[in-house]
Formats: structure tokens, sequence, C-alpha cells
């Protein structure tokens, strides 16, 4: 069976159609309360190369099902229509679909940050280590 869509049509349709913010602009809303930075990377990256300050860890896998309220999985936490959630990963290919399924789901409070971390650390801009889960 032949795929009648490769990944560059599937990253160009995303692209098209999502807000991509530059390093430079994530990096100056990365206090900004009203801005959620989600490192939407496997949690071994994270481990490995660390994610940027303030983040939170929302993974790939399970994007969808966390944003949808109906879903067992829902976090309320991803929900605030007031809020801008920006998305991103190691190179902005996962943050760019990703952003793209959530806005088909109807989220207009979306977007992802171009060029994802490797941009980032080319800017020279800092990561922190992922912080350890809290026991008991």
């Amino acid at each position: 069976m032949a795929l009648t869509k490769g990944y560059k049509a599937l990253l160009a349709d995303a692209d098209a159609a999502v807000k991509a913010l530059s390093v430079e602009e994530v990096h100056a809303g990365q206090n900004d309360p009203g801005m959620v930075i989600l490192d939407i990377r496997d949690v071994r990256e994270l481990k490995r190369e660390g994610m940027l300050a303030g983040a939170r860890h929302a993974p790939r896998g399970m994007l969808e099902f966390w944003v949808a309220p109906d879903s067992p999985y829902f976090k309320d936490w991803l929900a605030d229509p007031d809020k801008t959630y920006v998305l991103y990963c190691a190179s902005a290919w996962r943050s760019a679909l990703a952003a793209k399924d959530l806005q088909d789901m109807g989220m207009d409070n979306i977007a992802h940050m171009a060029g994802g971390i490797k941009a980032w650390r080319e800017a020279g801009l800092d990561v922190v280590p992922l912080p350890e889960k809290k026991k008991g």
C-alpha cells in the first residue's frame, strides 16, 4: 500500500495552518503567566537534554487525550482559554503536527516554537534539567 501523503506534506499543511513563534518570542514570554510552554518530547529526551525553564511536560503521545474534556486523561491545566499554549519539541516537526491536531480539535490559543529546542540552544539560551518527580 502506497502512502497518499508523506510527512513533508503533513508538515507543510501544519506550517500553513499553525502559528509559529520564534525562539525570541518564546524567550520573551517565558515568564508571562498567560503563556504555557509545553515540552512534548519523550521523557527520555528531557532527561538527556533538559528543557526550557518553566515548561510543562505534555508527552506527544497523550496530548490529544489530555486536552479533551471528555477523555479519562483530561488535564484541566490545559483548558484555560485565556492562556496561549506553545508547544516545542526537538526541531519543530512534532510540535507543528501536534499544534495542528489541537487546532483541529478546536483550540485557537495554540502555537509552536519554530526550530524547537535545537534552535533554542543555537541561540545560546539556557535549558534546565528535568525536575525530579515528587515522591509520595
